[in-house]
């Protein structure tokens, strides 16, 4: 059964869409099969990977949510033989009202899920920016959840309704939703303010924290309009190595491997933690 991993902040610009496409990539290119779903209405992650949301209008994940398709064919292949979409389109926004009316809304995708969950080992969900029906449902049917935060302080504001949240996920819907950990991102160790807000969020959250922390970069930015993952654009960049250092984080606390095990990645340049200098 894949491992269902959520990755979820209300607050928009803080590198989720980003981290959903570009850990998603580093897991198949670690060789495991991973699949990418699409929850945001805005369609961005499937545009990061090159789909042309328009050719799926009438098979996406849209259509799996009300049971007009079944989830299988509405999952695409990529550049990387190992990783599959399923996209969405501005007609997710109609999916919202029409899952009210729905008997168990807050499960339909868990539901939808488990019919394809076998073929996968990792099953990547990018949320939207809200906590709404959608962000409820992709809580529901995770395993886990893994929050992007922004080293400013007004990131640190929306976690605590985040996790405010997931509390009452956990007390009704789904009690074994676990945090996968906090990302830091958008980091600048030449900046202060990232300094006393990671150091902040370390001093409060310090088991929660992971180890791989994801640089300011440009190449993230360009990678995006030209449609590819990072490891597919520049493999070399600092971008491409902090994710892949996630994704490498990832694998061995799922897989409780021990630090010897570690999996095979495109590059051995895995940045450690320390490499930022973050004074804690």
């Amino acid at each position: 059964m894949a491992k269902i991993i959520a990755i979820a902040n209300q607050k928009g610009g803080v590198g989720k869409t980003t981290t959903s496409v570009n850990l998603a990539a580093c897991l198949a290119a670690a060789e495991k099969r991973t699949l990418l779903i699409d929850l945001d209405p805005q369609g961005n992650a499937s545009s990061c990977l090159g789909i042309d949301k328009e050719i799926f209008a009438k098979s996406n994940v849209y259509h799996a949510l009300i049971n007009e398709e079944s989830f299988e064919s509405c999952t695409y292949q990529t550049e990387l033989p190992l990783l599959e979409v399923c996209p969405s389109n501005n007609d997710l926004v109609g999916a919202e009202l029409e899952l009210v009316h729905m008997f168990a809304r807050e499960s339909k995708l868990k539901t939808a899920l488990e019919t394809i969950s076998s073929k996968y080992d990792y099953i990547i969900i990018d949320c939207a920016p809200s906590l709404n029906l959608l962000t409820v449902n992709a809580l529901t049917a995770a395993q886990s959840y893994l929050v992007p935060m922004q080293t400013e302080y007004l990131a640190m504001e929306g976690l605590s309704q985040l996790l405010n949240t997931v509390r009452l996920i956990r007390a009704s819907l789904n009690p074994k939703l676990a945090l996968e950990g906090i990302l830091l991102t958008m980091y600048d160790s030449r900046n202060n303010l990232c300094k006393l807000v990671a150091n902040d969020l370390m001093t409060h959250f310090k088991d929660d924290i992971l180890k791989s922390i994801i640089p300011r970069n440009v190449k993230l930015s360009e990678c995006t309009s030209f449609g590819k993952p990072i490891i597919l654009y520049d493999i070399t960049s600092k971008g491409s190595e902090a994710y892949l250092s996630l994704a490498r984080e990832i694998i061995l606390k799922s897989e409780k491997a021990p630090e010897a095990q570690a999996p095979k990645l495109p590059t051995s340049q895995i940045p450690k933690f320390e490499d930022y200098q973050i004074n804690h």
